[in-house]
This record gives C-alpha cells, structure tokens and sequence, in this order.
C-alpha cells in the first residue's frame, strides 16, 4: 500500500528502506530495531523525529533511546484507556521515552500530566495530519475518483475498516457486514478495503455476502481518497486519522470502536462514537442519513501550521 501514498503525493524515495514487512507485533518491532539501530550508528543524529502510534514508532523511539540519541514524538498524549489495543501501548511507551511531546488535541496535555511528565516536555502545536490534508486539499478539484465509481457529492457513504478487534473475529466482522448492507440500501456505499480485511472476508466467506450496492475497491491514493472523505455523506470507519480529517471537512463520522483516543473529534467535532454494537451504530448511521446531523467545529490550531511550529521549537532547542 505504501507505494501508491509514495507515488499520489510525490514523495521522494527514502534514505534508508527498513524492508520488514508483515508479521507478529514482536517480528516486526525486533526487525525495525535491529535495521534503525545501524542507522543511528551509522548516520550519528542529533535527534529522531516518530510519529502517531505504530510499531515503527515505539521501535525507533527505544532504539534511539538506548543510544542516548532523544526523540521527538509527534502526536504525543493520545489516549484510548484501551490496553488491548496495540496502538495504546505504543502511545505510552514511546510518550514515556521521549524528550518532545507534540501535542495534537487539549485531552493530550491532561493525559501527559496525569502520567507526570514534566511540562517542559509538553508541547501544544495542533495536528500535522491536518497539514496534509489543507496542502493537498486543492488537488481534490482533478481528482476524477468520483465519476470512475458513479459517485454523486453528498449522496454516499464512505467506509474503512482495518482494526483486528472488527476485522479478525468472524462474528464481529459478519455484524460489520450486516452494518453496511443496512446502510447500503439507503445509500451507495464505497469500500476502499484494506489487504488485511480483504483476506479475512475472503477466507471467512463473507464477500458475497455484500449487497450490490456495496462497491469494494482496491486501497485508493490519497489526493482520490481525500475526495471521497470530502464529498461522502457519511463515514464508517475504525480509523483514528479519519476521524480527524472528517471533522476537520464537517463531514459526518461514525466511529465502530469502543472508544478514540481523538475525544475532540467527539467532543467538539462530527464524529459520533457508536461502540462495537453493529445495531447502534446502524441506528446512528440511519439516524444521520434521514437528516439527524451533529453541527462540529475545528479543534483549536488544526490550521495547517503545525509542522512549522514543530520545526520552530525543535530548532530553538538544537541549533
């Protein structure tokens, strides 16, 4: 999937390719440790920079760490209370290690003080996935993503699902299934699916269950992608940065999680969480598409400025 992000946004080729791929928790953040560690030998910096809640995050992280080389972690504070998720146990560790916390959202600064970690560290900068998006936002306008699938703006629903906790369990994921039909007969309904879920309805013989008016694709680049959030009617997803970007574009988004470590988006902004009951969310889902809709507002400094705000403060700090 990386390829076509690398490609859609022009991004050139990295110094350094890791090459680990797939595999258990522990494979993957071994292999990155082992790989990053003769870089950092190698290349000397004076500082790594991680970012969100992956295993490459807290791999990097510790690696530099056992180095004496400081870290800079970008999303810093985020916090689910879910330590069955993978991601939170990322979050912690790699907040707990570093020397600069870029803060996305207020519920950050609270999370990282109640942990006691000195507000020297704690910084308040807004959310460079919100760069990403005001940059590229323009672009949308050639995207040609909607006329390919016969897709009207405003007028369908948009779907991503990709956790293990939905997508690894046959029950859960044949409730998810019965979700998106519901939703599927009022709306056309696009699933741009991820490798991951795509094995798990094939091999659970679930794919056919999908009614017509479903449309599976293969994963989508992000300038068509950003297209589809922007003029879908509705978003079901369990991913936290779209829950992000929709509030940001005031689009209506029904998170199929128990709980976001993004509460502004809930809070403040147009994400409505229904927990893993596919009957609930179905309700909130139905409840939107026949006019019941939450009015959001934009999170303080989501602006598109933070990654200049990042580079001031760290080059205060080291140069």
């Amino acid at each position: 999937m990386s390829k076509i992000f690398f490609d859609d946004l022009g991004l050139p080729q990295p110094d350094f390719y890791l090459g680990v791929g797939s595999g258990t928790h522990a494979e993957q953040t071994g292999k990155i440790m082992i790989g990053f560690e003769k870089i950092l030998i190698h290349e000397k910096p004076d500082l790594i920079v991680v970012v969100g809640d992956v295993n490459s995050t807290i791999a990097c992280s510790l690696t530099a760490s056992k180095l004496n080389i400081p870290t800079a972690h970008v999303e810093a504070g985020l916090r689910s209370f879910d330590r069955t998720m993978p991601e939170e146990i990322n979050r912690i560790l790699t907040d707990s290690i570093s020397e600069f916390l870029f803060v996305t959202e207020k519920s950050g600064l609270d999370n990282l003080k109640n942990e006691g970690i000195a507000d020297s560290k704690i910084h308040f900068v807004g959310n460079v996935m919100i760069d990403s998006l005001v940059h590229f936002l323009p672009k949308t306008g050639s995207s040609n993503v909607l006329t390919d699938y016969k897709l009207s703006s405003n007028e369908f629903v948009l779907v991503t699902l990709h956790r293990p906790s939905n997508v690894d369990n046959k029950e859960q994921l044949s409730s998810l299934i019965k979700l998106l039909n519901a939703v599927a007969s009022l709306k056309k309904l696009i699933f741009p699916i991820h490798p991951r879920t795509k094995n798990n309805l094939d091999s659970f013989g679930l794919t056919e269950k999908l009614i017509p008016n479903v449309i599976l694709t293969d994963p989508i680049g992000y300038i068509d992608f950003l297209t589809l959030i922007k003029n879908a009617e509705l978003i079901l997803t369990d991913s936290g940065g779209i829950q992000e970007e929709s509030t940001f574009l005031g689009i209506q988004c029904v998170t199929v999680r128990t709980t976001t470590e993004r509460p502004s988006t809930v809070e403040i902004g147009t994400n409505h969480l229904a927990g893993d009951n596919y009957k609930n969310a179905e309700q909130v889902s139905l409840e939107i598409l026949n006019g019941k809709k939450k009015s959001g507002k934009i999170p303080e400094k989501w602006d598109g400025k933070t990654a200049e705000r990042i580079c001031k403060i760290i080059a205060a700090n080291l140069l």
